[in-house]
This record gives C-alpha cells, sequence and structure tokens, in this order.
C-alpha cells in the first residue's frame, strides 16, 4: 500500500496534533498485533478482533489477565519451572528474551529449556510486584508489565536471588490466556 499521497500524509499531521506521538505508537502496535492474528501459526483469530475495546470488555479482560498473571506465580512457586510451559504459547510464533538475549525463539525451544532447567532446579519462588499493569488491546490480547522477585535455589546448594522487570504478550488461546511473547530484565548488580 502506498501512504504518500498528501491526503494521507495531512491526516497524520492533523491526528499527531490532536493525539499526540504515543497514541500513533499505540495504534501502530494494535494494528500489528491485529494484522498478525491468527496467520503466524496457522490458527484463526477466534475472539480476537480489531475493534477497540470498551471500558467494561477492558475492566473484563484487566482482570482476567491480572488473574492469570497470579496463576503463573502461584504454578511457577509450587511446581518449579515445569509450570511455564503450559503459560507460554505452545506456537511458533513464542519467543522469550532476557536480558536482551533471545532465550527462546519458539515454542520447541521453549520446551526443551523448560526441560534442561528443570533437572537443575530444586525450587522457585516468584513474585509480581505490585506495580503490574495490564494494557487490553483486545479482547483476546493484552500487554502485561510487572516488576519481578524470583529466589531459584538448585540442587548443587547455590541460591540466586534476581529482580528486574516482566514485559510480555497475553493471548486468549483455546479458552485460556498465554504468554505470546515474553521479555525478562534483571536489575544489574545484585
Amino acid at each position: 500500500m502506498i501512504l504518500a499521497s498528501s491526503g494521507w500524509n495531512s491526516w497524520v499531521h492533523r491526528w499527531l496534533e490532536m493525539k499526540g506521538h504515543f497514541m500513533l505508537f499505540r495504534v501502530c502496535l494494535l494494528v500489528i498485533v491485529v494484522s498478525s492474528l491468527g496467520r503466524a501459526d496457522g490458527q484463526a483469530a477466534s475472539g480476537n478482533t480489531a475493534q477497540p475495546v470498551t471500558d467494561a470488555q477492558a475492566a473484563r479482560v484487566d482482570q482476567s489477565v491480572r488473574s492469570f498473571m497470579a496463576g503463573i506465580a502461584r504454578d511457577v512457586t509450587r511446581e518449579g519451572p515445569v509450570a511455564w510451559r503450559k503459560h507460554f504459547a505452545d506456537s511458533p510464533v513464542f519467543f522469550m528474551v532476557n536480558d536482551g538475549q533471545m532465550a527462546f525463539a519458539h515454542s520447541t525451544d521453549a520446551t526443551k529449556g523448560i526441560h534442561d532447567f528443570a533437572t537443575k532446579i530444586r525450587s522457585i519462588h516468584l513474585e509480581w510486584g505490585s506495580d503490574l499493569r495490564v494494557d487490553p488491546l483486545t479482547q483476546g490480547f493484552a500487554v502485561v508489565a510487572a516488576s519481578f522477585s524470583e529466589e531459584q535455589n538448585f540442587l548443587d546448594g547455590r541460591s540466586v536471588q534476581e529482580r528486574g522487570y516482566f514485559t510480555g504478550v497475553a493471548q486468549m488461546r483455546d479458552g485460556r490466556w498465554q504468554l505470546r511473547d515474553a521479555h525478562w530484565s534483571s536489575v544489574r548488580g545484585q
């Protein structure tokens, strides 16, 4: 699509004056997410529409995703790293980045990495901070962000304390929320 017509540029200019660059970023992100729904992993995007969410829908998504995030912390603390598998989308489009490095390029990498890590760990305690944020993009997609603290106790006796910030994209798949993408940033010099 060619967007260089003077009508398009004029409209964008007026819109930016009214709404600002942040709103443009949010709309562009929504367009990118919605345009990729269902196509990237070959599944239909049921329940995910490009329609903006109403205030009531946004409140429901917010509450539902907050419950999902609480469930992640509870499950990882109870079950260890194997609990992550059910919370990461089992899809080729899934990826996870840790401190600026690709940790898992897709779901298959995540499955192997989780399995390998589980053979080395005795227990994990994960907590999200009270600053958890949910940005409902549609009824089936939301951006999540929160500070975290985690204690990892290894079989060899080591104990690692980490804290930092987590961001991800939550997607409603098969009637439940899953993380489609995830990024962890740890605080340096702990």
